[in-house]
């Protein structure tokens, strides 16, 4: 899929997926709201049927909407684009794309070991924890990976940056020490504006479209972007479990890629901004965000081309307290909003994850997460200040 669109990111970011609007006579892509299709040659849809079913990107027909959606297809390929991968593949949901990666590595081929660099999405920690697919995790550091790998490991599993606590991985570290075991990396946080895992030797790349891609907050998916031989498996997944994107959740984060670097650099200079200020406030004790912390710089220019627009930090108040006196910044899980959210991910997001196992991977109690998003910056600064004030004075 990625071969076929030239230019530069911003180029990619519009013209992506686009490449059959011209032979259609149309300016706009279409929303193909089908859920079957007309099969006058029984025999042909039927081969069709069979070509899907073993994971084809094409057939001849689509048959039924399970099977394949024209509209979403156009996401797919604009995406793949983007991440420089032959293919990728929508789901309903992130996690539905997390689950159907897991199967696919590990299930599928009879090692059911997955190894994950803590911090993760706590959604993804909960579901690899709970053994609910029927794989056994262990959970390490970064440089652990190697010593972690056994026989029937099948996936190692990573996010960068990290969440909550925006780490940073050097994927090619991880990759080297995984040798011939598949790596997956959550690229959520980073966005393909900002990071391409494949280029580093990352197997699969996660995104919850729900996040950045889409970018307004209506619209929920995931995708999955991979080579070729790696995307026919998760097909077949999608198809038998049901965990297929609607049509029109694929029209909107279609359409949401091609504003995605704009939306992407704009926040990211108001996080910049604020996380140096926060860094400076008396009723901050700690920011995370990358480049501020040590070591940083080995991943930051080189694997990640910019510090993006999620940071965190620990409040000297109350957290709670800072969270109900804000006023512009929404109190809301999810991220990657035109609007600023904060969350307390000990509460919310990692709530399932424990105490333990984030203080184990070096997420505080008190930690605040925020994403930020096209507000004035100055906007957000006044709100931010008033609540940590507030909270800091008991």
């Amino acid at each position: 899929m990625s071969g076929g669109m030239p230019g530069g990111l911003r180029t990619r970011a519009v013209h992506g997926g686009r490449q059959d609007l011209g032979r259609l006579g149309v300016h706009a892509p279409p929303i193909d709201l089908s859920t079957t299709y007309p099969v006058p040659d029984q025999d042909l849809g039927g081969r069709a049927l069979g070509e899907w079913a073993d994971g084809a990107e094409s057939a001849a027909s689509p048959v039924y909407a399970r099977l394949h959606n024209p509209t979403v297809a156009r996401f797919e390929r604009a995406l793949a684009e983007l991440e420089g991968t032959d293919s990728a593949v929508a789901f309903a949901s992130g996690m539905a794309a997390v689950t159907a990666v897991v199967q696919a590595a590990c299930l599928t081929t009879g090692r059911p070991h997955v190894v994950a660099v803590r911090p993760l999405y706590g959604g993804t920690d909960h579901l690899l924890g709970t053994g609910l697919l029927g794989t056994t995790t262990s959970y390490v550091a970064p440089d652990e990976v190697a010593a972690a790998l056994r026989p029937d490991t099948g996936l190692v599993v990573l996010e960068t940056p990290a969440n909550p606590s925006l780490d940073l991985v050097d994927i090619a570290a991880v990759v080297d020490q995984a040798g011939d075991v598949p790596v997956l990396v959550d690229n959520t946080f980073a966005t393909p504006v900002l990071q391409n895992p494949a280029a580093h030797g990352a197997a699969y790349v996660l995104h919850s479209g729900t996040k950045y891609l889409g970018g307004h907050g209506d619209v929920l998916g995931g995708v999955v972007a991979c080579a070729a031989d790696r995307a026919g498996p998760l097909r077949q997944l999608r198809i038998l479990t049901g965990a297929v994107l609607h049509p029109l959740g694929g029209y909107l984060l279609h359409r949401g890629l091609a504003t995605l670097p704009l939306r992407v650099e704009a926040a990211q200079r108001s996080a910049t901004e604020l996380a140096g200020r926060l860094a400076e406030h008396s009723g901050v004790r700690h920011v995370r965000y990358p480049g501020l912390a040590a070591g940083d710089e080995a991943v930051l220019g080189r694997q990640l081309r910019g510090p993006g627009a999620m940071l965190a930090f620990e409040p000297a108040g109350d957290p709670h307290v800072v969270v109900a006196k804000l006023g512009l910044v929404t109190p809301a899980v999810s991220l990657g909003s035109v609007d600023t959210l904060i969350e307390h991910p000990a509460a919310l997001t990692h709530r399932l994850v424990g105490d333990a196992d984030l203080a184990a991977c070096g997420v505080p109690p008190r930690l605040l997460r925020l994403s930020i998003g096209l507000e004035d910056v100055e906007d957000l600064w006044d709100d931010l200040d008033q609540a940590l004030r507030v909270a800091a004075h008991g």
